[in-house]
């Protein structure tokens, strides 16, 4: 399919998309979504891309939220679809097997909160404002607000976000445990980079198995988790990876990984 509403550009290893409806706020209508499911899966299946950073165009949003002039015309089938097909490509980022990170720029509301918490990094310019608003739309969110709240700092936090609607700083956002980061507007390019940089650094076969452990993992009982991790672990043994690993730490010096 063509892209239309996306940027993609490669920087080494590292991918940066950014969705590309400035004048929407990067408001995230069905074609969006689409689009999104398919440089996802490019990414995924691309051997020389490591890492990848997932932003919005301009200086506004990263993104307000989902298109309200797309969701007013949906029949309640059509709502289903279009919430299904966001959950689907946001899920799909969550299990890529290689880290996103979330350069967030601006409001990050609605639907753009519930793509940033489905990447695995989250960097925020401190004059970020997050929430869930729908409430005030009289909807419930749509693509696993509700769920990754909860799993990402707690019900008490999802509910008072869920339900009161009202937006929230970076810093609280941070407080909370919602962002990894949060940093000066001016400084949020440069800290991007560096975490990009020292991920598409690091060994692909290690990276894939931490955040498969950790994903599908952490959804399973402790036994079972530890199960999923030993087994992770022993996968990685096996790679020239961490023979280099080893080796470079054995030689002090840094590690140069490959992917084998």
């Amino acid at each position: 399919m063509s892209i239309e509403n996306l940027l993609i550009s490669d920087h080494g290893a590292v991918r940066t998309i950014t969705i590309n409806r400035p004048d929407k706020l990067n408001a995230l209508n069905h074609a969006t979504i689409l689009e999104l499911d398919t440089a996802f899966r490019a990414a995924r299946y691309d051997q020389a891309v490591r890492v990848i950073v997932l932003t919005g165009a301009g200086a506004k949003a990263f993104v307000a939220g989902a298109d309200i002039a797309e969701l007013t015309a949906l029949s309640s089938v059509q709502a289903r679809d279009f919430s299904q097909a966001g959950q689907r490509m946001m899920r799909g980022v969550e299990t890529l097997g290689k880290p996103v990170i979330a350069r967030l720029n601006g409001f990050t509301l609605g639907g753009g909160m519930e793509l940033a918490m489905s990447c695995h990094l989250r960097i925020a310019a401190d004059t970020v404002k997050m929430g869930q608003p729908e409430i005030n739309l009289g909807i419930v969110p749509g693509f696993g607000g509700t769920q990754r709240l909860t799993r990402l700092c707690s019900r008490s936090a999802a509910l008072e976000l869920c339900l009161l609607g009202a937006p929230i700083s970076a810093e609280r956002a941070y407080q909370l445990g919602i962002v990894n980061r949060v940093v000066p507007e001016a400084e949020l390019d440069a800290a991007v980079e560096a975490m990009a940089q020292q991920l598409a650094s690091s060994a692909p076969h290690a990276m894939r198995g931490i955040l498969d452990a950790v994903i599908h993992g952490g959804d399973m009982a402790l036994d079972q988790g530890l199960v999923f991790e030993t087994q992770a672990f022993a996968v990685t043994t096996a790679t020239e990876d961490m023979r280099e690993g080893t080796r470079a730490f054995v030689e002090k010096r840094k590690a140069q990984f490959v992917g084998r």
